[in-house]
């Protein structure tokens, strides 16, 4: 039996996150961020109140981004 080689999947899985993981960063610095795919700025959804279904994240107009961060609503 071969052994698989899951390091090429696992590298690029890496590097994903930290891009990701800057992204974020970034948008909650309050810099202007723009999707990588439609150049359009990326916004900031945050938890409302009374709406406990409501999806926190980040992402663009057209979709093309779209980050959802588990996130709960501080008063």
């Amino acid at each position: 039996m071969a052994k698989m080689d899951f390091s090429v999947i696992n590298d690029t899985t890496a590097k994903s996150f930290i891009e990701q993981k800057n992204l974020i960063k970034r948008v909650f610095k309050g810099n202007t961020v723009l999707c990588p795919v439609c150049n359009q700025a990326l916004s900031m959804k945050l938890p409302v109140k009374g709406q406990e279904d409501s999806v926190a994240g980040i992402c663009c107009k057209k979709g093309c981004t779209d980050i959802e961060l588990d996130m709960e609503l501080v008063l």
